[in-house]
């Protein structure tokens, strides 16, 4: 009982493997728009890869997401589309639902945020949070749009983000840099609704009291610890996770309201005062919705859902991606805790950004692959692109998607490679044996596949099967996916090994006993592949147990059966077992479909130009709305020479300038340190806005801001005099 022994040791190091239960959850999308490859490869790949895996270890598992349908982002869209938010969602959730199906990603239920039983426990947290005394209510300023007449949802909120300078940020998130930010954090602010610049009212919300959980959450993400016990291991967690908590808990947490003016959205209920035409922050009720999705399968399924909320003995993951870290990682559990008896995450595997042809993923751009046209073009293909993202997926870093890169990947690997492997098996199965897995002696040695075997044997190279599945295994409970992958991928590889070592095609006669060894082996391979791959490949799984003549997998302990098997020196298929006819598994993908998918995202990226436009370039970013003289006039120019210059401390994208302007010295703080080093910048004559109200950041008073160029890749360069001029002269 071997394989008893090694799951024993192997999940009690790490306290989220030794669960009884998981619950696992992937970024509720807004639903507003398709799903692009980043979604992809950011939340719902690495999340099915993870329960699939689950799965087939035979745990109990539940995977929940959904469409979430409120928020200004939904009534931003409307606007845009020129209809109700309702029609929106209605719209693209049915669009979302469609395609995570497509592409293979296995929820047990993918719900929406409108749905009666979502509004229903949203307003119950509510009503227990306010019951704590977990709100503050305050009457504060917000920004009003005096020409619509109606208070400014984050959304409906634009301008210049204090981080890295990006001009188009939200109130509530500079997209660009991924930066949280307030409305009144923005530079220069305008109303999205009409284009003016908002004024400030006087308006009521709760806001959470994060300042008060600021102790325990710093605890909790750094040890591990809360409430006195080791819910989680920070060596498990993510190092950019922790770093991005830990800068956010370094800055001090403030209250942070939870309900906006709106229009659509969750409604504060009725029967607390104050609550008329007020309706929850989105990122109040969104997280809620893995809650009431978690009730809505329980009750599909004749469940009781709290054992996977309320238990210590279930594993809570949050699949996202690094946008989203703050929110799961410190405001929702914040609000579980303020609210009392929910669990709170064993792991949070924030992933980064996935970049497109040397350039960030842009929707509003049309720099996308949208993965519903992928399903559409490529039917029968989706194992190839979930192959490419896992081999792609920015799970430390950022990370590039091409279409070359795609090509290549598919023709060497699932190819050249597995495919291969799998049809020369086959094959050489029907020439030699009918089809039928021939009787073997076991004490027969062969030549190895392996690289850390010369000869071989069968029952040795079962173990050696055995020892990789654990290998990908661990890789999969690590998170490392890519890591895993590559495993997975030199079992397919020592299988190809092994028939090239031993060339059965030319030994078949001479050595007729030790052939049909090989071949088993060989089969055998095939099959601990049809499992192995399930997580990673699920359709390619299924057309392979067709062509082994197996029974279909049901998703319930596969792998850890194999294991069983394996450990014991047992093959997996036994002899005399007879075979279907081979398929192809993939097959090449010519430079003609990838020559027509570059030309179709480079020709729905570039804007329409006019005939009178004489313009060549087609990456220039849109012009924004007009303003009038009378705004340009009150910006006051200044050229400067930057003196010093250094890192900010716990700041990436900061750099603190002294910049000299001839009448006075100014510190101003520049998102420009992954540009540029501080050495590269000193004695650099700029331009700078020099009446720009002071701002703290970081705990430093910036001064202005630095005008700087961006190009079509995202690269900067300073706006400066073409020859040098006197400090502190006035730029018109």
């Amino acid at each position: 009982m071997k394989i008893i022994k090694w799951l024993s040791s192997f999940y009690t190091k790490s306290p989220s493997m030794s669960k009884k239960r998981y619950l696992v959850t992937a970024a509720l999308p807004y639903a507003n728009g398709p799903l692009h490859i980043g979604h992809l490869a950011g939340a719902y790949l690495p999340a099915d890869i993870f329960v699939r895996y689950l799965r087939l270890m035979g745990k109990d598992v539940v995977f929940v997401c959904g469409s979430d349908e409120h928020g200004a982002a939904i009534t931003v869209k409307a606007r845009k589309e020129e209809t109700t938010p309702r029609a929106v969602v209605d719209k693209y959730h049915a669009m979302l639902r469609d395609t995570f199906q497509k592409i293979g990603i296995s929820f047990d239920i993918y719900h929406r945020t409108t749905e009666p039983i979502h509004h229903h426990t949203s307003q119950d947290f509510f009503r227990k949070l306010n019951e704590n005394q977990a709100f503050l209510e305050e009457t504060t300023e917000q920004y009003y749009d005096e020409n619509v007449g109606q208070f400014l949802a984050d959304r409906y909120i634009v301008g210049t983000c204090p981080v890295c300078a990006n001009p188009e940020a939200y109130g509530d998130q500079c997209e660009k840099c991924g930066s949280a930010l307030s409305p009144t954090d923005l530079i220069n602010p305008h109303s999205m609704l009409s284009g003016s610049v908002p004024v400030k009212r006087p308006t009521k919300h709760w806001f959470l009291r994060l300042d008060q959980h600021e102790a325990w959450l710093r605890e909790w993400i750094n040890t591990g610890i809360a409430d006195g016990k080791q819910l989680h291991n920070p060596a498990d967690w993510k190092n950019h996770v922790i770093g991005q908590c830990n800068s956010w808990l370094d800055q001090g947490l403030q209250p942070r309201a939870m309900t906006r003016d709106l229009d659509w959205g969750v409604d504060v209920p009725q029967e607390i005062p104050g609550s008329e035409g007020k309706k929850l922050y989105v990122w109040l009720d969104a997280p809620i919705g893995y809650i009431s999705a978690t009730k809505q399968w329980a009750l599909d399924k004749g469940k009781d859902w709290e054992p996977y909320w309320k238990s210590d003995e279930t594993a809570l993951v949050h699949f996202i991606g690094k946008d989203n870290i703050v929110f799961h990682c410190l405001i929702f559990p914040a609000i579980l805790t303020a609210h009392g008896g929910y669990i709170l995450p064993v792991n949070v595997p924030a992933n980064q950004f996935l970049n497109l042809e040397g350039r960030k993923l842009s929707t509003s751009k049309n720099w996308a692959v949208w993965v519903h046209e992928y399903c559409e073009e490529f039917a029968g293909q989706e194992d190839v692109l979930r192959f490419n993202m896992i081999k792609k997926m920015p799970e430390q870093s950022d990370s590039e998607f091409t279409w070359k890169g795609f090509q290549e990947t598919n023709n060497n690997e699932l190819v050249n490679n597995l495919a291969n492997f799998v049809n020369r098996v086959l094959v050489l199965s029907h020439k030699y044996y009918s089809g039928v897995v021939p009787r073997i002696d076991t004490e027969i040695t062969f030549n190895s596949g392996w690289e850390t075997a010369k000869t071989g044997q069968y029952n040795e190279e079962l173990n050696l099967l055995h020892e990789k599945l654990q290998e990908m295994g661990a890789a999969i409970e690590r998170y490392e996916l890519r890591e895993a992958l590559r495993i997975l991928m030199e079992i397919s590889s020592a299988g190809n090994a092994l028939l090239q070592f031993n060339e059965p095609w030319k030994t078949v006669k001479e050595a007729p006993e030790m052939v049909k060894v090989v071949m088993n082996l060989a089969i055998q391979y095939v099959a601990v592949l049809s499992v192995a791959i399930r997580p990673f490949l699920p359709f390619a799984a299924d057309r392979l147990r067709k062509m082994l003549n197996i029974n279909p997998l049901h998703d319930n302990g596969d792998l850890l059966e194999i294991l069983n098997e394996l450990v014991e020196g047992n093959p997996v298929i036994p002899a005399q077992h007879a075979l279907n006819e081979p398929e192809h598994l993939f097959s090449r993908i010519p430079d003609e479909v990838i020559d027509k998918q570059i030309a179709k995202l480079t020709a729905t990226e570039a804007p329409a130009q006019s005939p009178n436009d004489s313009s060549t370039s087609t990456n220039c970013q849109p012009l924004k709305e007009l303003i009038q003289f009378d705004d340009f006039a009150k910006l006051d120019l200044r050229t400067g020479t930057i003196q010093t210059a250094e890192k900010v401390e716990k700041s990436k994208k900061l750099l603190k300038l002294s910049v000299d302007l001839g009448f006075e010295t100014r510190t101003i703080l520049s998102g420009i340190a992954e540009h540029f080093t501080p050495e590269q910048v000193i004695g650099q004559q700029v331009v700078i806005v020099a009446n720009l109200a002071p701002r703290v950041m970081m705990g430093t008073e910036s001064q202005g801001m630095i005008l700087m160029a961006e190009d079509e890749e995202g690269k900067l360069s300073f706006v400066s005099p073409a020859a040098a001029w006197p400090n502190g002269m006035g730029v018109r």
